[in-house]
């Protein structure tokens, strides 16, 4: 199959071959990718929708000196897991999904870094379980803090109608601007664009102003400075004003969907130091 050989070609980026975990659940089967040390901190890392766990090849050797990752094909979306029949229709049913990735960490407490739609789950499940998180890096979240902009939504209309390579090749091009996106990355989406059946996926509601001041786990938001998925600079401050105890770090030269892949040396340092510190 087109999209198994376009995985695997861009899991050879990670710098050592992970291992492959598939979790049986009530939902259907997780494809997880584990790699770092077995005896220190779990860190599960949920990525943007379509993009899969394999994205994070230029963030999993600096993560993985440190942490045992578990990057996750989330459920219903693009990648390896594959549901059962019995998808998740409600928000509790994705934290129950949560619940159990978590628990094949085989820690109480894990650290979770999530990209875009996977900022939304990863928050979703901070605000639903926050003893069961202990750091919180949310990466450009969309619909999280603010709306999203009237030009990208008009943009990614036609995908959503109608999905196709060609279509999210030009959503990407266009959002990531000069942006390098890799190429081997790049293909993977597309096929699964056009290959795969489309997502089935429950969308968090943005959280109301007292649920996020009422989070209780130590936060990092890093935004993308020339995303055009939405405002960084309103992001920044609604994060601010909800969440005075949260830290916020905006990256030059980033786009909504380049992350985590560009700028890497600068994101890695940022998250390394929020994890360490």
């Amino acid at each position: 199959m087109d999209f198994n050989r376009a995985y695997d070609a861009v899991l050879t980026k990670w710098p050592q071959k992970p291992l492959g975990v598939d979790l049986s659940g009530r939902f259907g089967r997780t494809h997880v990718n584990v790699c770092g040390p077995e005896d220190s901190r779990p860190l599960i890392l949920l990525p943007g929708g379509g993009a899969t766990s394999t994205v994070w090849f230029d963030n999993v050797a600096a993560l993985s000196k440190f942490r045992r990752v578990f990057a996750v094909d989330t459920l219903g979306d693009a990648g390896l897991s594959i549901p059962n029949g019995d998808p998740m229709k409600s928000v509790d049913d994705l934290i129950e999904w949560m619940d159990s990735i978590v628990d094949c960490t085989g820690a109480d407490t894990v650290d979770v870094i999530g990209h875009s739609y996977g900022a939304m789950i990863a928050l979703a499940f901070a605000l639903h379980r926050p003893d069961r998180v202990g750091k919180l890096v949310l990466l450009d979240p969309n619909s999280s803090f603010a709306g999203m902009k009237a030009g990208y939504l008009l943009r990614a209309l036609p995908l959503l109608i109608s999905p196709s390579r060609a279509r999210r090749r030009r959503l990407l091009e266009w959002e990531t601007g000069e942006s390098s996106i890799d190429s081997d990355w790049l293909s993977l989406v597309e096929v699964g664009t056009s290959d795969l059946p489309r997502p089935d996926l429950v969308v968090p509601q943005r959280p109301s102003k007292e649920d996020l001041s009422a989070l209780d786990v130590e936060l990092l938001v890093v935004l993308a400075q020339d995303g055009r998925v939405h405002d960084a600079e309103t992001v920044s401050t609604s994060v601010r004003e909800r969440i005075p105890a949260a830290r916020v770090e905006v990256l030059k030269d980033a786009s909504h969907h380049s992350i985590p892949m560009v700028p890497a040396d600068e994101l890695n340092r940022v998250l390394v130091d929020f994890l360490e510190g």
